[in-house]
């Protein structure tokens, strides 16, 4: 049985599943930039806004 063989989703290069320290990455390096990019909303799980809580103080009050 041939071992499995993805690809870095940050860069793209090939590599062995079972020795990549880093998977699904090839090394920290692109692990980080991947990370960086959630964390400056680059990248997010897509889905409705969502609805404003009824108690916070920052919201509009409806004006009769």
């Amino acid at each position: 049985m041939s071992p499995t063989t993805v690809s870095c989703p940050t860069c793209g290069r090939a590599l062995e599943w079972s020795a990549a320290p880093f998977r699904p990455f090839c090394s920290e390096r692109c692990r980080l930039i991947d990370l960086g990019a959630w964390l400056t909303e680059q990248r997010g799980i897509p889905g409705d806004a969502p609805m404003p809580d009824a108690d916070d103080p920052t919201r509009p009050e409806d004006s009769p």
